[in-house]
């Protein structure tokens, strides 16, 4: 994998640009890291967070700055939650330590027993609703077009894909991601854009309906995060 690429193209992002960041980073479906040997993880007990908490520490790659900069983020946006981003006490196991490595915006998915990377390239993936997104991520959830009823809400178009990108648009059964009762949400923080991984330029990803698809990313940052996060921890 070519990280010089990689960092050059997230340090020269706006948000103006076709695709969000995190799917420039080159990782399973754009910022997703796989355990060694796996394809893609089942969202069981063992991946969710006791009590919804989850423990975190910054890294010294990050300043003063950034740090509170990622915390002010976090505190914003799971406040209102029963999921809880939190500072790691010195006496637990498992948490995600965050890192600034020139490697792209990228997470697991869900609790992965142990410390768990989760990487915000300092130049180019600091950005409010790119946290937000990747956290989400630590706490369990893939991108919201792996929905098993995602063909009822949208269309794939494969013939404009990057050749060897195609399962970066994989959907998966109900034993591997839940949507907790909500429905299909085209404008989903977890969701890709219409011009995810494209090979020419052209859409890759539409709605089935008539309806405004691809927004500002600020716009799609808050919408309906607190809803699902509540229902997740629930479920926890």
């Amino acid at each position: 994998m070519n990280y010089n690429y990689i960092a050059k193209l997230l340090a020269s992002w706006t948000p103006e640009s076709k695709q969000h960041m995190w799917q420039l980073s080159g990782q399973f479906e754009g910022d997703i890291i796989l355990p060694p040997g796996t394809r893609n993880g089942i969202i069981g007990w063992q991946y969710h967070w006791n009590n919804g908490e989850i423990p975190y520490v910054l890294s010294s790659d990050f300043t003063e700055d950034e740090k509170t900069f990622i915390i002010n983020t976090l505190q914003t946006e799971y406040a209102r939650t029963c999921i809880k981003m939190r500072p790691k006490q010195w006496w637990e196991l498992h948490y995600v330590y965050v890192t600034g490595k020139d490697t792209g915006c990228w997470s697991s998915v869900g609790k992965r027993w142990g410390k768990q990377e989760l990487n915000l390239q300092k130049d180019g993936c600091l950005w409010y609703g790119t946290i937000v997104h990747e956290f989400l991520h630590a706490a369990g959830f893939f991108h919201q077009q792996s929905a098993p009823e995602r063909d009822d809400y949208v269309t794939i178009l494969w013939q404009n894909i990057l050749p060897g990108k195609e399962s970066n648009f994989n959907k998966y059964s109900s034993n591997v991601v839940t949507s907790f009762g909500k429905k299909y949400d085209y404008d989903s923080i977890m969701h890709y854009d219409k011009y995810a991984f494209s090979s020419n330029g052209e859409p890759t990803i539409l709605p089935n309906v008539s309806i405004l698809f691809f927004v500002k990313v600020k716009k799609q940052i808050r919408k309906r995060i607190e809803t699902i996060l509540h229902l997740a921890s629930r479920s926890a």
